[in-house]
């Protein structure tokens, strides 16, 4: 029996609530494979343990964290702990510490989910995003001069180095090599207002595009490719952005496939060098925390994420399989969804689909 060992860190508000279904699909999934198991550890760090203990993690959190095969977060924020706190000194820390340089948000419209754009299906909906995910805006360089003057100055310095930003479009070239759509891979930048930063993107993109001949490419601003996944978002396949503009456009896209409800996450290191970490990315809503409303699919579909970075792709697409058949059943979702059901009975509704999708 092949078992991973899973580090659990639920953090606040719903993301405690998610983690239980997540959880509860991965127990479901070691019950219909009998050779594959996980075993969980749970790490009681984030904003609420930040306002207990001054920190958002223990001093040794990465060390205690890097022999586990993936870390799954639910998600942080609580009222009271600055947002730049509880990035920083948790997500940033692992995400970096760990050289997790790939974050992959796939934005894929399910059936019967109602799309915001008219006229649009589930067929124009499936791109991936894949945003350099370690370095570029937030690399956390920068400081303030004069502070608390007339003349205070804040500066924010973008990082982009050549290997980091190479590895990262060599990902992407690779993944829109392996989907079956287009096999297109859009670049987006700004370098018409970036001189610097977003030049040399355009140029790395440049000389890596020329190592994939059978992959399409094309390059947009900003701007522009925030208007056409409005337009004509049936154009995209794989994006690649940097840490900024693939934050920002993602939330975009998770619009585009019916809400932060169904977008999923996952912070990769390739080589494998250090564990994954796998969050859906909805924030912790403290207004609905407690109240088991929540909309699990997110978390569910991050599990799937993690299946499929851990060579598991059947008993992924099983989840995915199921997530789509509880969708056919409205009335019995999270309020979200325009139904009266809680977080735990649509987790019970995807394991139950489950068991038959694996007969």
């Amino acid at each position: 029996m092949k078992e991973y060992r899973i580090a659990v860190i639920p953090g606040d508000g719903v993301g405690k609530e998610v983690m239980q279904e997540g959880l509860k699909v991965l127990k479901k999934v070691s019950s219909i494979n009998g050779g594959l198991g996980f075993a969980f550890d749970h790490f009681a760090w984030g904003c609420e343990y930040y306002l207990r203990n001054g920190k958002m993690m223990d001093e040794d959190g990465l060390e205690r964290l890097k022999s586990y095969d993936a870390i799954l977060l639910g998600a942080v924020g609580f009222p009271g702990v600055p947002d730049h706190i509880s990035l920083r000194d948790l997500l940033l820390r692992i995400r970096q510490g760990f050289n997790q340089y790939i974050n992959l948000r796939p934005v894929k419209l399910l059936p019967n989910v109602e799309c915001p754009i008219k006229n649009k299906g589930p067929e124009d909906i499936d791109m991936v995003f894949v945003r350099e995910n370690t370095e570029g805006e937030y690399a956390g360089v920068g400081g303030f001069q004069r502070e608390g003057s007339q003349d205070e100055v804040a500066l924010q310095t973008s990082v982009f180095t050549r290997r980091n930003t190479e590895r990262v479009m060599d990902f992407a070239f690779k993944l829109a090599g392996k989907r079956n759509k287009m096999k297109k891979l859009t670049s987006v930048t700004k370098s018409n207002a970036l001189n610097y930063s977003m030049v040399f993107w355009d140029r790395v993109f440049k000389e890596v595009s020329a190592k994939y001949p059978d992959i399409q490419t094309e390059s947009y601003h900003v701007d522009a490719t925030s208007m056409y996944m409005i337009q004509r978002p049936e154009d995209f396949d794989v994006i690649v952005a940097s840490n900024l503009f693939g934050d920002i456009l993602t939330d975009l896209g998770a619009a585009l496939q019916g809400g932060l409800g169904f977008a999923a996450g996952a912070n990769i290191n390739p080589e494998r060098e250090f564990p994954s970490m796998f969050e859906p990315v909805h924030g912790s809503a403290p207004n609905i925390a407690g109240k088991n409303i929540s909309n699990p699919i997110a978390m569910v579909w991050t599990v799937k994420l993690m299946l499929d970075f851990l060579g598991h792709r059947e008993e992924g697409n099983i989840i995915i399989d199921s997530i789509t058949e509880v969708l056919k059943h409205r009335e019995r979702l999270t309020p979200d969804l325009g139904g009266s059901g809680s977080t735990s009975q649509v987790g019970d509704m995807i394991c139950r689909a489950m068991e038959k999708q694996a007969i």
